[in-house]
């Protein structure tokens, strides 16, 4: 992991270096200045920084301005194309290293306290330094950028209109959904902060705490958690009557999209959610080097009405928008709760008998990777589904869809689950099969349980992972369910087995949103 790490950075720092000399010839050309400074952040901590200002700017004129808190274990030069070209465009950028990170001071706080006020600290730095507008502030980011930018909203009340893109709106249904520890995420996130930073003790202690599955340790670390959330935050935020535009991809294995969904939902303001198809940040990352971009397009336009006032029209789309992983265009949807207005429901019947511990080989890929392919070439992990052992995998599945089927939203699992072990984990696969068997990995998502009675059922009700997916004419839908899977901790006790049924007093079902052609 580590070794992948200090390859990753190294191959973002040859990048980093292509990003500051194409942005520093463009300002030559353009008139617009690019300076690096020191800002003062919570406590006088240093953050370091760039602002790039428009063309002609002399303090005549005051211009709006977004702020750009860099993503995890990112340097500062990270959005540098994209501040170039919102100044060509008349707005002040200015882009910081979020503290503990490269030659930012301070400790990793994981959008703590100090990172929102280092947020309203740069604002002030801004307004006092640059020809920047008070009545027309911004904030957007990437990942720990967009989750910083969402926080700060909150208690910033300056901040008028926000993109956030790939990030997290609840963390804990981001790396801890189902009760269960997303482990290739949390060793990515804390492999990359340990590379390229300095976590707090209180960053390293939740870590410990996570990836031990210290369970007398959890409510103290969901509280952690919800501190850490803008959902906790909504009402502050929708009192602001912030504008908030999300961005996310559908394979995202670090902020799965459906904690983006629910957060939209509650959302009062102006509001707009899109999905594409990818992992986190993939579906933004052209935009860093300044080659066109559906998500950083949208972003523009959206500062452009909420704090340039422009009528673009994009208050007057509808304001969800999804693209679906295949060759599809762009869906316009009214609201979340419209895309899934038709639920298909795919009965359970047959009792299936696990073993546990042993990885069947359904599996959700590989963080980063096997979705940014997916996005790509459109392959996402595979299985042979009749060649799944079924001592280890359960099976169900639906009928043909002569004329195919587009799946759209959040399927959800119903089932009862008898136990062995007082604890334990499963995965829950949805699967498009073809003709020959070949499974394509549609969704997934796991589920964890404590302090269960063995030997007696209980009743689960599981949220798959939202997505947008085509299933073409004769193809059917999988359900898999198996034990373990390399993107999780699972929790089953050596020799544990799972008994799920079908009581006829609570039939088990998975209920599939489809839309309507």
């Amino acid at each position: 992991m580590r070794t992948s790490l200090a390859l990753a950075v190294s191959a973002a720092l040859v990048a980093g270096t292509a990003l500051v000399l194409s942005p520093a010839a463009h300002a030559a050309e353009s008139g617009t200045s690019v300076r690096f400074v020191d800002i003062a952040g919570d406590g006088g901590t240093v953050l370091k920084a760039n602002v790039v200002t428009p063309a002609g700017a002399d303090g005549s004129v005051r211009y709006p301005v977004v702020v750009l808190p860099t993503s995890w274990a990112t340097p500062q030069i990270e959005y540098l194309a994209q501040a170039q070209r919102l100044a060509d465009s008349g707005y002040v950028v200015v882009s910081y290293n979020s503290r503990g990170f490269w030659e930012s001071g301070g400790e990793i706080e994981t959008a703590g306290p100090k990172d929102i006020a280092d947020a309203s600290k740069v604002i002030d730095w801004a307004l006092a330094h640059t020809p920047a507008d008070p009545a027309r502030v911004g904030m957007a980011g990437i990942s720990y950028g967009a989750g910083i930018s969402l926080l700060a909203a909150a208690h910033d009340p300056r901040i008028k209109a926000v993109a956030a893109l790939s990030g997290w709106a609840d963390l804990i249904d981001s790396i801890y959904s189902g009760r269960t520890q997303h482990l290739q995420a949390a060793a990515l996130l804390g492999g990359a902060g340990y590379l390229t930073g300095r976590p707090g003790p209180e960053l390293e202690k939740v870590l410990k705490d996570f990836l031990s599955s210290d369970l007398d340790q959890e409510d103290e670390m969901i509280a952690w958690g919800r501190q850490r959330s803008a959902v906790t935050h909504v009402d502050r935020i929708n009192a602001n009557g912030t504008a908030v535009m999300l961005g996310n991809a559908w394979g995202d294995t670090i902020f799965p999209p459906n904690q983006y969904a629910s957060f939209y939902e509650k959302l009062k303001g102006p509001k707009r959610l899109e999905f594409r198809p990818g992992d986190h940040a993939t579906a933004e990352a052209t935009g860093l080097l300044g080659l066109p971009n559906d998500t950083w397009t949208s972003a523009h336009r959206w500062f452009d009405r909420y704090l340039k006032g422009t009528d673009n029209g994009i208050d007057r789309e509808p304001p969800v928008r999804l693209k679906p992983r295949s060759d599809g265009g762009y869906e316009g949807y009214a609201d979340w709760a419209s895309v899934q207005a038709h639920r298909e429901r795919i009965a359970l019947a047959d009792s299936e008998h696990l073993w546990a511990n042993v990885n069947s080989g359904a599996d959700g890929g590989i963080v980063l990777l096997s979705n940014l392919l997916d996005q790509l070439a459109q392959t996402p992990p595979t299985v042979s589904v009749p060649l799944l052992p079924r001592s280890f995998a359960a099976v169900w599945q639906s009928g043909r869809y002569d004329s195919g089927a587009a799946v759209r939203g959040t399927p959800v699992l119903h089932t009862t689950v008898t136990p062995t072990a007082s604890s334990g984990t499963f995965v829950a696969y949805l699967y498009d099969v073809g003709p020959l068997g070949v499974g394509k990995l549609v969704s997934n998502a796991p589920y964890t349980f404590h302090g269960k009675t063995p030997g007696r059922p209980f009743a689960v009700d599981l949220e798959l992972f939202s997505t947008a997916y085509d299933v073409p004419a004769g193809h059917r839908l999988a359900l898999v369910v198996d034990t373990v899977d390399p993107l999780y901790i699972e929790h089953n006790p050596a020799g544990a087995q799972l008994t799920f049924s079908s009581p006829a007093s609570d039939p088990s079902y998975l209920t599939v949103p489809m839309r309507k052609e």
